[in-house]
């Protein structure tokens, strides 16, 4: 596929992909929607990609959700229409492999079809997010529902009902580990960078198998994810293990956080 509203490139194991729509604070429209739909398929079979990295190009945003002046094909019946984060979402379309992203500007709205995804999240200070659903009248639903399995409850509430009269600093996203880490603007995409070859140099086995055993616990009980998060150990381990004695794991060295 041709990209028009992103740029795609891989190197080093890391796919990196900037949202390229900043014209339009980098809205999605149908094309875009389309093309993460071809990246996704890209990242899933290709096993020379480890670690995704997503960030958006311009000064003003990261993403404001939909570009509502181009809107996105709708299915006459309702009951046929599908959610966008069918075509976004890493985890729907049951990619493993790890997403980093790295926010800047404003994200807000259908930008957290990517966020409430990420596996890793920074940012830089100028950061903000909101969801600015009800303030227009419309039922603020998919992007929270995401959103309160990974901040707690009354975040999430007080994000998607407040709308546009109050944005989520870098320094309260971190408070309430939306990001796990703030740096410099200048800084974000190398860090995101950094931290996505850390991710990329460990046997992927062993880290898709991670990000999917923690993910799909979400929908199981405590003692049912515990349960197949063994069968996951016993399926990836031996693949995992074979992997490291291949590869040239540095030791030794690390950061205190």
């Amino acid at each position: 596929m041709e990209f028009r509203t992103v740029l795609f490139e891989v190197a080093d194991h890391i796919a990196t992909v900037t949202l390229n729509r900043p014209e339009v604070m980098n809205g999605f429209n149908q094309r875009m929607l389309e093309e993460f739909a071809g990246i996704w398929e890209t990242v899933k079979a290709d096993d020379d990609i480890r670690v995704v990295v997503l960030r958006g190009a311009g000064d003003r945003a990261f993403c404001t959700g939909m570009d509502v002046k181009e809107g996105i094909d709708r299915h006459p019946n309702v009951w046929t229409q599908t959610d966008p984060g069918e075509f976004l979402s890493p985890k729907l379309n049951q990619v493993w492999k790890p997403l980093v992203c790295a926010v800047h500007g404003m994200a807000a709205g259908g930008a957290f079809y990517w966020l409430n995804e990420a596996d890793l999240m920074i940012c830089s200070p100028d950061a903000t997010f909101f969801d600015p659903h009800v303030s227009y009248g419309l039922t603020a639903a998919l992007e929270p529902i995401g959103l309160a399995r990974r901040v707690p409850l009354g975040e999430a509430l007080r994000i998607a009902l407040l709308g546009l009269d109050e944005r989520v600093s870098a320094q309260r996203a971190l408070q309430i580990g939306l990001v796990s880490e703030v740096v410099a603007r200048e800084e974000l995409w190398g860090r995101a960078d950094e931290l996505a070859r850390i991710i990329a140099a460990k046997p992927p086995a062993a880290i898709q198998g991670t990000v999917r055993a923690i993910w799909e616990s979400l929908d199981s009980t405590r003692t049912q994810a515990l349960r197949t998060g063994l069968s996951y150990t016993q399926l990836g381990n031996p693949v995992g293990k074979a992997q490291v004695e291949r590869s040239t794991v540095e030791r030794g060295r690390w950061t205190v956080r």
